[in-house]
């Protein structure tokens, strides 16, 4: 029996575990496609006239056989511009069809996607491009400029840039490429399971994001579950976070699975989610805590067409209410870049709404909760959440340091710190990395330390979360100044603005402290930050407040103090 489901004897909160494991067997009996595009043919086959997608913003949709149709002339196209089986392509754009089409065509071909923000900066874009080892790049014009700010060049990228919305000048036309002369592309070997799609870059501890080697059977595993964990049909689901992420590419393949339309918003709206679900007849989506808190509840709320609604981080006392607000069940689930699906609580358990547990093992997934050593902890103790099973990624790119160190043998080590119930529910009560997560954004401390650090008259950082009601967490730097610097000769104004030129938007500071003395560091020298996070009851105090402009605290280590 796998490790971390409950035994036949226990049956958990309304039998729930049981039927859990029933679920997963029937869906780990039935084989998957045999890659992505036979998922989309078959569907095309099946539903040719349904809509497989609807970028509302852009009044842009397109039927199953229309898009199976484009994914091969797109296919084609790339083909004849150099791109085959294996080779790196980098696509930053917005929501917009271009992206899941690129990324649609890419897999036609075998070959493999790099996801890009489209906040990053030139140093942050600069630094993806190398290391993922582009050879092409797709991008619109706002990418584009972002790519002419980098630091440094990268010439044979310079005659190999697609840009879509109309010609640039010196640049290959995105547009161009759809209405090609080659309706079919020459694929000599189909991609198989195994084959790499994605390097997808996730923040981790390191300071710099790392790339995660994602394969077909990762996305077709991980869109299978979700479409299938609860037996339900789904007719209409929404995308409303950037399909750079991971999240909208398996939603777009769940939709496939199902046969339904997936409605993809230009990006999230807390103020529009309610009116969109109903508009839509959404039967399916994520659910943030910023929709309940920062909207007013209207009883048009309730009015909707929703079967299930999966919510990541939130709190355990306002669950319940949430569900009554929607009338829908809001259901936890856990995933990382690196596992795809992890937990998922069943629909059925109603009797675990307001517990904070994040589920169960999904379906090919075996989950464990460790020591140091990756050795199972009794029951109820604490310790890091391992995960193993089919589909998981396949490590970090040109990184196998990182990669062995993410690994306890085949257990991949999440740096989550939690704990299981007699009945098999898992629960997330901290983290071991050091990542800071706000609005849903891993950010590496490591990176936001190395870029203030590098700034004259800067001698130490060192960045920390700090509790947020609508964000989850705010970032926060303590700032040691070089000997001779005083805070006047480095405000919060220029660390402010050399984070703009250097950083995407959602890892500036929000708070900002200067610090007289030392850090504290352990016996090996390294700085340990237990203390900073334990040193007063409220984070903010003694800190600058980017989005107020003000100190808090008048009594506080403002620059003319400091």
């Amino acid at each position: 029996m796998p490790e971390g489901i409950a035994s036949e004897a226990s049956t958990g909160t309304d039998g729930i575990p049981k039927a859990m494991r029933e679920r997963a067997r029937s869906i780990e009996a039935r084989p998957l496609p045999s890659n992505i595009w036979a998922l989309l043919e078959g569907a095309a086959r099946d539903a040719p006239d349904a809509r497989a997608w609807c970028f509302f913003a852009s009044d842009d949709s397109i039927g199953y056989a229309e898009l199976a149709a484009s994914v091969n002339r797109v296919a084609a196209g790339l083909q004849d511009l150099g791109v085959g089986a294996s080779t790196h392509v980098a696509v930053m754009l917005p929501n917009i069809s271009a992206m899941p089409l690129a990324w649609l065509a890419l897999a036609r071909l075998g070959a493999v996607m790099i996801p890009i923000n489209t906040r990053y900066t030139g140093r942050e874009l600069h630094y993806v491009l190398e290391d993922s080892e582009a050879r092409y790049l797709i991008t619109d014009l706002s990418g584009l400029s972002a790519y002419r700010s980098m630091p440094d060049a990268i010439p044979e990228l310079n005659e190999r840039i697609l840009v879509t919305g109309g010609d640039v000048q010196n640049h290959l036309s995105w547009d161009a490429l759809l209405h090609g002369p080659r309706s079919v592309p020459d694929i000599a070997r189909e991609p198989g399971l195994d084959t790499l799609l994605n390097i997808q870059y996730t923040s981790g501890t390191t300071g710099f994001p790392k790339g995660c080697l994602l394969t077909q059977r990762y996305w077709l595993t991980c869109a299978k579950v979700y479409a299938e964990v609860d037996g339900l049909a789904y007719r209409n689901i929404l995308a409303d976070n950037p399909f750079f992420y991971m999240t909208p590419q398996w939603l777009l393949l769940m939709a496939f699975f199902h046969r339904a339309t997936l409605y993809v918003s230009p990006q999230i709206s807390a103020s529009r989610f309610s009116d969109i679900v109903r508009t839509y007849g959404i039967n399916y989506c994520l659910f943030r805590e910023a929709y309940y808190h920062r909207a007013p509840a209207r009883p048009e709320d309730a009015r909707n067409a929703l079967k299930r609604m999966n919510i990541y981080p939130h709190r355990p006392d306002e669950h319940a209410a949430m569900e009554r607000r929607y009338r829908s069940p809001i259901r936890p689930a856990f995933g990382m870049t690196e596992i795809g699906v992890g937990l998922v609580m069943p629909l059925e358990a109603d009797g675990m709404v307001g517990s904070g547990s994040c589920g169960l093992p999904a379906p090919f997934r075996e989950c464990r909760i460790a020591d140091d050593r990756g050795n199972p902890v009794p029951v109820g103790t604490p310790g890091e959440l391992l995960v193993r099973g089919a589909g998981l990624f396949q490590g970090y790119y040109r990184k196998p340091e990182a990669t062995a160190q993410a690994f306890h043998g085949d257990w991949f080590r999440t740096g989550d710190l939690a704990r299981r119930d007699a009945d098999g529910y898992f629960y997330i009560i901290g983290r071991i990395k050091d990542v800071i997560k706000r609005s849903g954004e891993n950010i590496a401390a490591a990176e936001v330390e190395a870029v203030i650090s590098s700034m004259p008259g800067v001698e130490e950082v060192a960045a920390l979360a700090v509790p947020d009601a609508h964000r989850g967490e705010e970032v926060k730097v303590y700032v040691v100044l070089a000997a001779g610097y005083r805070a006047e000769d480095v405000p919060p104004s220029s660390i402010i603005e050399h984070c703009k030129r250097n950083l995407a938007p959602f890892k500036i500071p929000r708070y900002i402290t200067y610090r007289r003395e030392p850090f504290p560091r352990t016996a090996s020298g390294k700085i340990t930050k237990r203390p900073l996070l334990h040193a007063q009851p409220d984070l903010r105090s003694g800190s600058w407040d980017n989005v107020e402009g003000r100190w808090h605290q008048e009594e506080c280590n403002k620059p003319e103090e400091a």
